[in-house]
């Protein structure tokens, strides 16, 4: 079986932790999944098995949805209350709810932030937070992203606490603007809690837990295009289907302005994917998840 399982991943599992679950409950090997939750987050995590994986990396495209629990007056070496405190404030005053909404405004669009070193980070092939276990210096730099929306949902001033809904890009790192939320208000802050609720087409509301997947088996896998909408689609001339297949081009000049890669569809059937090539004007076989044509041409 080939596809994507929206699987909700608990606080306490790692990312990691969950791919081997599912390979013990489905025995298949091939397993990955789109977009890493930190331990001590919970939310949707998609997972690609067999064909599918070959797509996790335009699954990964697709913007994310967070609600996050930011707690003002004590900042972490990693972001979140898993950390060690490196900066604490005892007496303050927490802002008004107009300074936060006032502050949010200036998180909207297309923000600069730095991930936190305690991350999947890639630095010369190793992990940014494996080469702070070795005891060894991390910088990462700066990075842009966008944030669609950023609105907020609850304001506890007792607790020094507010909840956040947050619309993001790829890459966002939900931790980092907590604390540059804070920087911006004038007092430390720390992400306190992470629930991902979306991830492009994957829902937290149609999320399996890994005992609900135990019970329903191969049945939870679902079809792979019908979570890419975030691509463009691009339906391919019938007799084409077999040489795109194949891994050749389209052979059809079409100008696609809009983006350069596409999900790409012969008489409603879902091939693969497919990059534009701005030259030729055709589209070139990305990754093909095709195998008998449904036509002899």
């Amino acid at each position: 079986m080939d596809g994507f399982l929206n699987i909700l991943k608990p606080p306490g599992m790692s990312s990691h932790d969950v791919i081997g679950a599912v390979r013990k409950v489905l025995h298949m090997k091939r397993v990955g999944h789109a977009g890493t939750l930190d331990p001590a987050a919970a939310g949707v995590l998609p997972i690609a098995v067999g064909q599918a994986a070959r797509l996790i990396e335009y699954l990964e495209l697709a913007d994310k949805t967070y609600r996050a629990e930011l707690t003002f007056g004590f900042a972490t070496d990693s972001g979140d209350d898993t950390g060690e405190i490196t900066e604490e404030v005892a007496d303050f005053a927490m802002p008004s709810q107009q300074a936060i909404e006032h502050v949010l405004l200036d998180f909207t669009g297309k923000i600069r932030q730095t991930p936190p070193a305690h991350s999947a980070i890639k630095i010369g092939g190793k992990r940014a937070c494996d080469l702070l276990r070795e005891g060894k210096d991390v910088e990462i730099p700066s990075r842009e992203v966008t944030i669609h929306a950023l609105d907020l949902v609850a304001y506890h001033p007792e607790e020094k606490k507010i909840l956040l809904d947050v619309q993001c890009s790829k890459g966002t790192y939900i931790r980092s603007l907590c604390l540059d939320i804070g920087a911006a208000l004038g007092l430390p802050a720390t992400m306190s809690f992470l629930v991902r609720s979306r991830v492009g087409d994957f829902a937290l509301a149609d999320a399996l837990t890994l005992e609900e997947l135990g019970e329903a088996g191969e049945r939870a896998i679902l079809e792979p295009a019908h979570f890419l909408s975030h691509l463009e689609r691009y339906d391919l001339d019938p007799r084409r289907e077999k040489p795109f297949c194949n891994g050749l081009g389209t052979g059809e000049r079409r100008h696609v302005p809009e983006t350069d890669i596409l999900r790409v569809y012969s008489a409603g059937r879902f091939l693969g994917i497919g990059r534009y090539d701005r030259r030729s004007q055709e589209v070139i076989p990305a990754k093909v998840v095709c195998r008998e044509p449904a036509t002899k041409n």
